[in-house]
């Protein structure tokens, strides 16, 4: 038998039901930031990589199918949360997993795309010019201490193995010297 009044039970159901509103909110704000990054990362890439009409016809299309996956799972949480209000077992990690995987869904719409591909070769097209740009600046800095840089060490390796071809050379010839001379002696 519970002890629980009726007044008990309905706070209790209150703050059960605040707890849902609540991490509904939290969600929701979830999603629109994560859509609001989303997009605002999208838009820099098509932005950055001016493609034609076509590949940014592919790139709205793809971000519409992603919009359509996060509206999906905006639907899905909403259902499962008016599940849990019917006194339905709700686990939170639910929520988790339909926000995660709406998210795969979303990015693999857009990733997916010419536009995005790209912009990943733009993105790595500047950064290749950043470290070459870097590398010239050590290596600049490096000769102006008066220290070796990549240069001078790349000469010196590759006048070692210079100098290595030609010892063993010198050592085949040797040996072959030897073995001339030992075997005139054993004649």
């Amino acid at each position: 038998m519970s002890d629980n009044t009726p007044q008990d039970i309905q706070n209790n159901w209150m703050r059960m039901v605040e707890q849902m509103n609540d991490a509904m909110a939290r969600s929701v704000e979830q999603n629109m930031e994560a859509q609001s990054k989303f997009m605002e990362t999208w838009a820099k890439t098509i932005e950055d990589s001016m493609p034609d009409e076509d590949t940014m016809g592919e790139s709205f299309e793809a971000y519409q199918r992603a919009y359509g996956v996060w509206m999906d799972a905006a639907d899905q949480m909403y259902e499962r949360v008016t599940d849990a209000a019917e006194g339905e077992d709700v686990a939170f990690t639910e929520f988790r997993d339909i926000w995660l995987r709406s998210a795969n869904e979303a990015f693999k719409e857009v990733m997916g795309t010419t536009a995005f591909a790209a912009a990943q070769g733009n993105l790595v097209e500047s950064m290749m010019e950043m470290q070459q740009q870097a590398e010239d600046v050590s290596q600049d800095t490096l000769e102006q201490f008066g220290l070796p840089t990549r240069d001078d060490m790349d000469e010196v390796g590759e006048r070692l193995v210079e100098l290595e071809r030609r010892q063993q050379r010198v050592e085949n010839k040797l040996d072959r010297l030897i073995e001339m001379a030992e075997s005139s002696q054993e004649a």
